[in-house]
């Protein structure tokens, strides 16, 4: 397994080779520059994209006026995504996934690895050189060697001696159907498909760190609803217990008036629970312990931003996840090839040379030189049916991510659909439950006053509170769930990524930097 320029070296340092011998280096080396590789060629299993969004279009046959989603012929999000939300902690915090993420971090590993593989499928391109030098003292034994005998006047003569070994070993494989090349070319598409899941979980992380902020940030919006109408309880209790002392009212609207004081003290309380969980969530997603990491409360208000949507089409270059099982059908087509080079012959060229002798003082002299060069030839004759399954399997291999690929389009699509769904029905929940809560507040005030006015019981000032108080906690997770739909819908559609930014068999061969270990 040598190249032709290293037979002449050889020829140069221990002697001439046969011409015979010469030329079937010589024949090798050519066969194996113009081999052919069998195996399928790969093209992208085609699937089918729907012309526009279903959603996009039921959006444009309402006119509804608070539709946030850009039209298809808008530019793309692009870059760092979350900044189109205008949350400066957002930005921050993002910041921070990006560089400490232990989820990201580990999937840059994963890529290195993969890179590191196709360095090791390129290997085999060039010939294995080994060297295994001896010293070896050996003393036989006279009842050996079918003639010495012990007690014998030969036996007298057997010594030790000591045989001084320098060989070296070289052997390369001529890659005639694309065995070597299929293996580099799967771990191409190997390392490409790492690279995209390395952007995937990225995205993964980034988005689901984006929807635990808003989700820790509804729970400060609902503190700050139960504080309001903790107050407002004190208040009233205040007054009804007035009302009692000067017999204007009953004991029993006091312990009702205390009741629902307490009841919104203990939900107020309650919350906190919910919220240090989400904190300590976001305290993991930017690597950092739990217990050295907080948020200050921030109840203001956030609005969903215009997400640029695009034409369905473009779905399929702008996902990670897509790009990577679609490298993962084109890895598994070429070991199909790979499976199949088994079925022809394996031609090895292989070399050896050194020096030897039993003297250390002529060790490495000229005449003690050694070489022996040749090809071999490996074929199975008979495996039971081995080849041919493993064919199959691979087969079968491939028709599985073809499957996974299509499955993860059709789930790509269904995620835009359904996150553009939430958007626009949210659009309208929202809306009414705004109407909702102005007229719970106006239902509150009349009943208040016709209770301060003894012309209804205080019953009806419980029921007016408890419904303001749950229509202000619906209209609460209602613009929670828009500004999680937001993120959702910035995710399924790849979040600013496409797949330009896969990288080529250049830049997964070539030696890693630090730089390049979080980002592929």
């Amino acid at each position: 397994m040598v190249r032709a320029s290293q037979s002449c070296n050889l020829s140069r340092q221990f002697g001439p080779l046969p011409a015979h011998l010469t030329l079937v280096v010589l024949v090798a080396c050519a066969v194996f520059q113009s081999g052919c590789a069998v195996g399928p060629k790969y093209a992208r299993p085609p699937v089918e994209a729907p012309s526009a969004y279903k959603e996009l279009r039921q959006a444009g046959a309402r006119s509804e006026s608070n539709w946030k989603t850009a039209r298809p012929n808008d530019a793309a999000v692009r870059g760092k995504w979350w900044e189109t939300f205008h949350d400066p902690q957002l930005n921050e915090l993002e910041e921070k996934a990006s560089l400490s993420n232990q989820n990201i971090a580990a999937a840059a590993a994963s890529f290195l690895a993969a890179r590191s593989l196709l360095r090791q499928a390129k290997s085999q391109y060039f010939p294995t050189v080994t060297t295994n030098p001896s010293i070896v003292n050996t003393r036989p034994s006279p009842a050996q060697f079918g003639g010495l005998q012990t007690g014998s006047p030969t036996a007298l003569t057997v010594k030790s001696y000591t045989d001084y070994s320098l060989p070296f070993d070289a052997s390369w494989e001529a890659d005639l159907w694309g065995r070597v090349r299929g293996n580099v070319r799967a771990s191409v598409y190997a390392a490409q498909a790492s690279a995209a899941d390395l952007a995937n979980v990225r995205l993964s992380e980034q988005a689901e760190l984006a929807v635990d902020y808003y989700e820790l940030r509804a729970q400060d919006s609902l503190k700050q609803v139960l504080d309001s109408t903790v107050v407002a309880y004190q208040e009233t209790l205040a007054l009804t217990q007035s009302q009692y002392r000067a017999g204007l009212t009953s004991d029993e609207a006091v312990a009702q008036a205390q009741a629902q004081l307490k009841a919104a003290q203990a939900q107020d309380t309650d919350l906190g629970i919910l919220r240090a969980q989400y904190e300590h969530a976001i305290a993991v997603l930017i690597g950092q312990p739990a217990s050295s990491f907080s948020l200050s409360a921030n109840a203001s208000a956030a609005n969903p931003p215009a997400i640029p949507v695009g034409i369905p089409s473009e779905l399929l270059e702008r996902r990670p996840d897509i790009a990577a099982t679609e490298r993962s059908v084109a890895q598994a087509n070429t070991e199909i090839g790979v499976a199949k080079a088994a079925y022809f012959p394996t031609i090895l060229l292989n070399a050896s040379g050194g020096f030897g002798t039993s003297s250390v003082a002529s060790w490495l002299t000229w005449p003690n030189r050694f070489w022996s060069v040749g090809p071999s030839l490996a074929e199975t004759i008979f495996d039971a049916g081995l080849r041919k399954a493993t064919v199959q399997q691979y087969r079968a291999t491939y028709d599985q991510t073809v499957a996974n690929y299509r499955e993860t389009v059709l789930t790509s699509f269904q995620q835009v659909e359904d996150n553009l769904a939430s958007l626009r029905i949210l659009s309208q929940t929202i809306e009414q439950q705004d109407g909702a809560v102005e007229a719970a507040a106006r239902s509150l005030h009349e009943a208040e006053v016709r209770y301060k006015a003894g012309l209804d019981p205080y019953l009806n000032v419980i029921v007016a509170q408890t419904t303001l108080l749950n229509d202000q906690q619906a209209a609460v997770n209602f613009r929670m769930q828009q500004m999680v739909a937001s993120v959702q819908l910035i995710k399924a559609l790849g979040g600013g990524w496409d797949a330009a930014q896969i990288p080529s068999p250049k830049e997964i061969g070539s030696k890693p930097s630090l730089e390049s270990n979080a980002r592929p």
